[in-house]
């Protein structure tokens, strides 16, 4: 994690990366830097993070931090300045843009080819998560090369910081997809406004969850001209993260017998968000993975964190609320397949053969027969062969390797250029 504050006592404020959840520029509140006092919060309802810390003699910061569930004692150590990093020139045009769907408000960079116009555009969709507008992943920045690699072909792009993230606010912890929907739905308004943007050619690209949310904004609007979805869910959310921990358990070697046992454990849990019924054992369930994982801490770690049923007691609410927050219940029990089949529109499906996350083929045939069953003829579908969740050129496509590759798996940017070109010249 990496935490930036300025200003001191009860009128600092702060800043915070977490790589390991694709998150930057997350805004802290609460921010008390009254020494040796150390306290700050992010995010807020079920998603509510909370830091309590006190300054050690050597400088470092030594501190609980709880989660979704998760409570670890650790310590905050002072970095090195970093370097402000390299500004590369770009050939086109750069507009810090803000658009406004009701209390909400997404900061957002359009880009736009130098000269020309009106000109074809696309919205980029995120995946679930706090993500900023480049959906940076471990450094990886996706959207930041397709709108770069679109924007150089002609074509203006608009991406987007999700709600709570660097400039953007707005409701994150009582939302769902179908909030996020209306996010993407004003930002195509925003456009089809624009003199220099062509109305009829405005497109949307989806990126995972995001994939779920282009076919609801398309079908609500008569403004769409077409969608990209990149490993956009075919089934439910429920069967996703099913087979999303089975895969990611086989990728890590783990025994079948272990695979079967936890994802039993997995359709349980689903079960009781999708239906209500059957909490009583989840909640058991999730003391004893509470209590396993407390137990498993350092000795020094447990110590800090104090009464350790207290811990374990909060640790199961936390998951519990998580569990029942409205953008996971929602997420579970939604199908995609009737807003697909409503999809009149050219769609191009792309997945990778190593993605770990959404898996290529249930959700490509899914997603296939949903459209064929609406009569939609316009569609492209194509599976990447070593492409993992984020289309990076995989060798196992575990979620470790993500920090170690840089690149989109090759012809990526241009099967997404091609296409469009094509689609907008019928």
């Amino acid at each position: 994690m990496v935490i930036r504050f300025t200003g001191t006592g009860s009128e600092a404020k702060g800043m915070m990366d977490i790589p390991a959840q694709s998150a930057r520029d997350i805004p802290l509140s609460e921010v008390d830097l009254s020494a040796p006092k150390v306290h700050f919060e992010a995010f807020s309802g079920q998603r509510l993070a909370v830091y309590d810390g006190q300054v050690q003699e050597d400088g470092s910061v030594a501190g609980q931090f709880t989660q979704a569930g998760y409570t670890g004692a650790f310590t905050l150590q002072r970095a090195a300045a970093q370097a402000a990093p390299t500004v590369v020139p770009v050939p086109h045009k750069q507009e810090e843009v803000t658009v406004k769907n009701g209390a909400a408000s997404l900061a957002g960079t359009l880009t736009l080819p130098p000269t020309g116009g009106p000109f074809p555009a696309v919205v980029l969709i995120s995946g679930s998560g706090a993500q900023n507008r480049d959906e940076e992943v471990f450094g990886f920045q996706p959207f930041r090369l397709i709108a770069d690699h679109f924007t150089r072909n002609g074509i203006a792009v608009l991406r987007m910081d999700d709600r709570g993230v660097g400039g953007s606010t707005g409701d994150v912890g009582n939302v769902t997809s179908e909030d996020f929907a209306g996010d993407i739905a004003a930002a195509v308004a925003m456009l089809k406004g624009r003199p220099d943007i062509n109305p009829k050619q405005i497109g949307l690209l989806g990126h995972s969850e995001g994939g779920i949310i282009a076919p609801m904004v398309a079908n609500r609007s008569g403004d769409v001209a077409f969608v990209i979805l990149m490993a956009g869910p075919g089934v439910s959310g429920g069967q996703i993260v099913v087979q999303q921990l089975a895969d990611l358990l086989k990728a890590q070697g783990q025994p079948q017998a272990v695979i079967d046992q936890t994802v039993a454990k997995q359709k349980q849990v689903v079960q009781a968000v999708a239906t209500g019924e059957g909490w009583d054992a989840v909640k058991a369930l999730l003391r004893t993975q509470a209590q396993a994982q407390i137990a498993a801490l350092p000795a020094e770690q447990r110590t800090a964190l104090g009464d350790e049923q207290a811990a374990v007691d909060k640790a199961v609410q936390a998951q519990v609320d998580m569990l029942n927050s409205p953008w996971y219940k929602f997420f579970i029990s939604y199908d995609p397949a009737p807003a697909l089949t409503k999809l009149k529109i050219p769609v191009l499906a792309l997945f990778g053969g190593k993605d770990l996350q959404v898996a290529a083929a249930p959700n490509e045939k899914a997603i296939k027969a949903a459209l064929a069953q609406g009569g939609n003829t316009q569609v492209t579908s194509k599976v990447y062969p070593d492409a993992n969740h984020l289309f990076q050129p995989a060798t196992t496509g575990s979620i470790d390797e993500y920090a170690k590759l840089k690149t989109f798996v090759p012809g990526l940017l241009d099967d997404m250029v091609e296409w469009i070109k094509e689609t907008i010249k019928g």
